[in-house]
């Protein structure tokens, strides 16, 4: 059964951690349903990136760090990989 799941259910389950929790639960205290709005831009950008990145890995076998890595300059990998990094950690202060 846990290979029907897949890495959907590790995406899925990957923020759920108490310090995002945390975060979550103290932007819904403050702003309620005032930012609902941001829905509607960042759902379909946020499921075109899962899109494009579940049929990339299907066709080439590889991550996508793997296909920057292959068909484009490191600077931008490693550009890439702090961004996320810095964005990381910034979520969890």
């Amino acid at each position: 059964m846990l290979e029907r799941l897949g890495p959907g259910l590790i995406t899925g389950a990957s923020d759920d951690d108490p310090s995002g929790i945390a975060t979550y639960s103290q932007a819904g205290a403050q702003f309620g349903f005032n930012m609902l709005w941001t829905i509607i831009i960042t759902y379909p950008l946020m499921v075109a990136i899962q899109m494009i990145s579940a049929r990339l890995g299907r066709v080439s076998g590889h991550g996508l760090a793997t296909n920057i890595r292959r068909y484009y300059p490191a600077w931008l990998l490693y550009g890439s990989v702090v961004l996320l990094l810095v964005q990381h950690h910034q979520h969890r202060s």
